[in-house]
């Protein structure tokens, strides 16, 4: 398993290399960028685990750069943390709102920017786990609203997708149809019980769309699970 990379985008050498070295000493891999466009280029090519960006640097400053990760779809979930000497109430809230995730004053100590860097990667991790669910090769990313089943896309309507999401909840357990009412169109909603019925078979024929086992149980007179039991 490799190790996280961080791009360090810093124009200042002392800073850059003082950065590197204690991020390395913490068991990261580094790649070094002096200003926005050779960061840009950078990620094109890898994209890191983290990065943190410089906020004052020649031709495009680090606000930029966060922007136009931000605008990508493959950096859009990029960890960014922006370094900067303004302090100023006004300039944080500028930075978050251009996207960062993390803010830091300089000068900053070593030790606090590495717990910064670490933490903000666990939540990342912990935020991932729960973005994403995974039953039988039928995947499920909660953020995006995409399923896959085998690396093929599973087309779903918006309802189909919110019946997938309780049933994926829990594997196995059995969703009366009373239930699944409640949880996909509401309470306050009236909804035909049978219309369940009409949903669970357009989400059986969209996973069931490119091959494989059906993996929705139908149990009489008690409802629907997702399994993988015959």
């Amino acid at each position: 398993m490799s190790l996280p990379l961080i791009l360090i985008v810093e124009d200042e050498a002392p800073q850059a290399e003082m950065l590197r070295y204690n991020l390395e000493k913490a068991g990261f891999r580094i790649q070094l960028a002096v200003d926005g466009e050779e960061a840009l280029q950078r990620i094109d090519m890898e994209i890191p685990d983290l990065a943190l960006i410089d906020w004052m640097m020649p031709e495009r400053s680090g606000i930029e750069v966060c922007r136009v990760l931000r605008s990508r779809t493959k950096t859009s979930k990029l960890p960014i943390i922006m370094l900067t000497a303004r302090g100023e109430e006004g300039d944080r809230v500028l930075g978050l709102e251009a996207g960062a995730d993390d803010y830091v004053v300089k000068p900053y100590s070593p030790r606090e920017m590495v717990a910064r860097v670490q933490a903000l990667l666990r939540r990342r991790d912990l935020h991932s786990e729960t973005a994403i669910r995974s039953f039988a090769g039928v995947a499920i990313d909660l953020e995006a609203y995409r399923v896959t089943r085998d690396g093929n896309a599973v087309h779903l309507s918006p309802t189909c997708f919110k019946l997938l999401e309780v049933l994926t909840s829990n594997p196995g357990r059995v969703y009366s149809r009373e239930n699944l009412l409640s949880r996909v169109w509401g309470g306050d909603v009236f909804v035909e019980p049978r219309t369940v019925d009409v949903h669970i078979r357009r989400l059986r024929k969209a996973l069931n769309a490119h091959g494989g086992k059906d993996l929705i149980r139908t149990v009489r007179g008690a409802g629907y699970a997702l399994d993988e039991a015959p």
